[in-house]
Formats: structure tokens, C-alpha cells, sequence
């Protein structure tokens, strides 16, 4: 596995996998790899010729400087994890000024109206600076697929809508969340957790699972109230929010319509680490 640590080695490197012709699968990272991330590797690795990580903690996606502080960083273990896999044939790791020249600032982004709910009301410019970095990434890296977990999925849904209206020459694809034993959603931040809160963190889970037996025979109002209630119950863990939305504009609705489709929204704070989860509605 090759590590390419500035843009110029980037560049050749790239120039010469695209005068062989290969197919390039892409799927960027801010490190602190886990199983989740690996999976994504092993879908691109099924239909690419190439696999390609970057490893970049992108700055103008956090709100709050004291996340971007504490968020977890070891590049030689990340390394090892990519390597040890055999999934990824090479990793990306710029420096700052790789992907931004001037100042480390964000783009502004038209989503038409994605990045405007759930995460976007709580975090605003949140997804401006994600659209930023990864339009640069692929620009970079020149990826004919690209691979996000769906434990994000306004994010991915945000990321297509990027491709499609600057007309970026890669596919997009979504891959289903990697969840460890009990259920819990693989994230980067579950490391900040104590193994007994993991643990506990499994209601977050099995709650949506209840809210995809509920939709069929309840209202949404009545599914949100025991949601509620599922978390008033819980020592230590608060919602912040749940919501059902149409899974194509991600607006939130009251009520299932015909002909839609539908996901499931949480967010829980488990003693200060913010958890966030998903679910399609059958």
C-alpha cells in the first residue's frame, strides 16, 4: 500500500493509474478507522480496480473548535488498519494547505434545501464545509466510484446532490451501517465511550428497530412520544432529536404517504458524546 502525503505525489501517482487505464474507487476518511470504514473498502475493492483512502481531519466541518480538538487522531494506527486489511491499494494524506491553498475556509452550497434539516439546523455551515473538502478530494483523486456509510445519510444524500449539480464525473454509492454486536452504529466517536455506556448505547438501536413495528399501526405523533419516553427512562443518555423524514428531500413528516419512502433519525447524547443513528422504514 502506498502512502501519498502531499497533493504533487497525489497527482503523479493518480496520472499514472489513469494512463493504465484502472478504474478508481475512493472513499474519504478523517482516520480514527473502524469496521465501518473497512466495509466501504470491501465494496470498492468488488468493483474497482483501484482503492483509494484519504485520511484528512477537515476543519471547516466543525462548528464547535473543542470537537475538532478532541477529535481522535493516530495516522500511524489508521495506517496499520488500512495496510493489515489488504482492502486499499493506496492512502491519501494531505496537509492543509493541500486542500486549502489560501485559507481554510468553505465554499457556500446550494443542496437545494438538504442541508437545511436535521444536522444542518443544529450545525449551520456544517455541510458547506464538507461539501468543500470532498469536491476538492475528488477533484484530486479523480475517483470513478466513491463509497459513504449510510450511518450518515444526510451526508450522503448531500454528497450526491454535490455530484449531480456541479456535474462531477463519479458515482456515488451508499453502503448499509456497519453496527458492532449489540447493534450500536460503528463511529469514531464511540471511542470516547466507556464499554459499559456501549453497551448501554445498544437501546439506541433496538428503539429504532420498535419504530419500524410501530409505523404500522400507530400516528407519528404517538411513535415520537414513546421514543421520548424510551430516553427519559435512560441514566445518563438524552435525545436530542428524533424525527421521521421522506428519505429524498429528508424533510421531517406527520404522516406516510403512499408512494414514499421513509427513515428513522436519532440523535443521543451518551455523557457528552454525541451518537447519531438511522433507519429505513419498511
Amino acid at each position: 500500500m502506498e502512502v501519498l502525503k502531499s497533493k504533487k505525489i497525489l497527482q503523479d501517482f493518480i496520472e499514472r493509474q489513469k494512463e493504465m487505464g484502472k478504474k478508481i474507487g475512493f472513499a474519504p476518511t478523517m482516520g480514527a478507522l473502524h469496521n465501518g470504514h473497512l466495509s466501504l473498502y470491501e465494496q470498492a475493492r468488488k468493483e474497482n480496480d483501484l482503492v483509494i483512502s484519504s485520511i484528512f481531519v477537515n476543519p471547516t466541518q466543525f462548528n464547535n473548535p473543542e470537537d475538532l480538538e478532541k477529535y481522535p487522531r493516530d495516522i500511524n494506527r489508521d495506517i496499520l488498519i488500512l495496510k493489515n486489511s489488504g482492502l486499499v491499494d493506496a492512502v491519501y494524506i494531505p496537509e492543509v494547505v493541500d486542500i486549502y491553498p489560501e485559507k481554510a475556509e468553505s465554499k457556500h452550497y446550494d443542496f437545494d434545501g438538504l442541508e437545511n434539516e436535521m444536522e444542518g439546523k443544529s450545525r449551520p455551515g456544517h455541510f458547506d464545509g464538507v461539501g468543500t473538502v470532498v469536491e476538492e478530494l475528488f477533484v484530486q483523486v479523480k475517483p470513478d466510484n466513491a463509497y459513504f456509510g449510510e450511518k450518515d445519510f444526510q451526508q450522503l444524500a448531500i454528497i450526491k446532490k454535490l455530484a449531480k449539480k456541479n456535474k462531477i464525473p463519479v458515482k456515488i454509492h451508499g453502503v448499509p451501517i456497519y453496527r458492532a454486536e449489540n447493534g450500536l452504529a460503528l463511529s469514531s466517536r464511540n471511542q470516547r465511550l466507556h464499554e459499559d455506556r456501549k453497551d448501554a448505547s445498544k437501546i439506541i438501536f433496538e428503539t429504532l428497530k420498535k419504530v419500524n413495528e410501530w409505523f404500522h399501526t400507530i400516528t407519528i405523533q404517538e411513535i415520537k412520544d414513546r421514543v421520548q419516553d424510551v430516553f427519559d427512562d435512560q441514566q445518563g443518555m438524552k435525545l436530542e432529536y428524533f424525527l421521521i423524514a421522506d428519505e429524498e428531500t429528508l424533510k421531517e413528516t406527520d404522516f406516510f404517504y403512499k408512494g414514499r419512502s421513509f427513515r428513522a433519525f436519532i440523535v443521543v447524547i451518551v455523557d457528552g458524546v454525541r451518537l447519531i443513528d438511522n433507519m429505513h422504514l419498511d
